[in-house]
């Protein structure tokens, strides 16, 4: 497994095990130590539990057991031992197993997010109204929250393009993602984020104006090269990325060289305390 950072997780008082995966972009979580918050016992009867839950799930044909992972983490006597892990998904269905008081209100949560989202399948606009709501939580300004929408229609354009000339959704979007990102910045999205200090978050929920200006020019211009020729697959896609994102290029140039400043910051949502419509310069390299 590539390189991972490990942490302690508050989750209701209660201490978590936690290892970031670089790799995957995400969390694992000790299983024993979300049964014994769920179950709200002790450690060796939270790991009599998971052995019990092992054995119920695996009789079902659950994969949750088969899809856990056994990472070192700090045990309580001190030593970093093996412990089973899962992901955030695999929590999540490990939870509706769970027959507790402590469960029943994720459960009842993941029950209204279902919800939700068949309601969204239904009428779309729902899902934007929930974005709305969303970024209004993180305190962005209504200037702010409509540019980021606007974003979002902007890369969606560029990925339907992407879809007719045959490129995968998945990993050959994200190679395109990561080819427009290093020409217009000198960064992939992994290199881009960790840059920030990011981990799950959202890279374009933490740029600047300036930042995301850039990255929206280059998704419109490689939108608009793709208009008009009409690649055929991957390799011709990539070259009218690579060329939208040029345009974006030079305008990040061209602004670094009249403001005497990088236009590409280490700033992100959270040591902003919140994304502003006017972009600081506070803490640039």
């Amino acid at each position: 497994m590539s390189k991972k950072d490990t942490s302690i997780k508050l989750f209701e008082e209660r201490q978590v095990r936690a290892v970031w995966d670089e790799n995957a972009e995400k969390w694992w979580f000790s299983v024993v130590d979300i049964c014994a918050v769920l179950t709200d016992s002790d450690y060796q009867t939270a790991r009599n539990y998971w052995k019990w839950l092992k054995n119920k799930l695996q009789a079902e044909g659950s994969e949750v057991v088969s899809n856990t992972n056994q990472l070192k983490m700090l045990a309580p006597d001190g030593k970093k031992r093996l412990t089973d892990a899962a992901d955030t998904e695999m929590i999540l269905r490990l939870i509706q197993s769970v027959p507790s008081k402590k469960a029943e209100p994720f459960k009842m949560w993941l029950a209204k997010v279902g919800r939700e989202r068949i309601d969204e399948t239904v009428d779309p606009e729902r899902s934007i109204d929930r974005a709305i709501q969303n970024y209004r939580r993180l305190g962005y300004s209504e200037n702010r929250m409509n540019q980021r929408i606007k974003s979002i229609e902007v890369r969606k354009a560029l990925t339907d393009e992407w879809d007719k000339s045959g490129v995968e959704e998945g990993e050959e979007y994200g190679q395109l993602t990561d080819l427009m990102s290093k020409t217009w910045s000198g960064m992939t999205t992994r290199e881009y984020k960790k840059y920030k200090g990011l981990k799950k978050e959202n890279l374009r929920d933490n740029m600047t104006n300036t930042e995301l200006v850039l990255n929206m020019l280059a998704e419109v211009a490689a939108t608009d090269i793709s208009i008009e020729r009409q690649p055929d697959g991957f390799a011709e896609s990539a070259e009218a990325a690579a060329e939208g994102a040029l345009a974006a290029k030079v305008a990040r140039e061209q602004i670094e060289k009249s403001t005497g400043k990088r236009a590409v910051s280490k700033l992100n949502a959270k040591n902003l305390g919140q994304i502003l419509l006017k972009p600081s310069h506070d803490g640039q390299t």
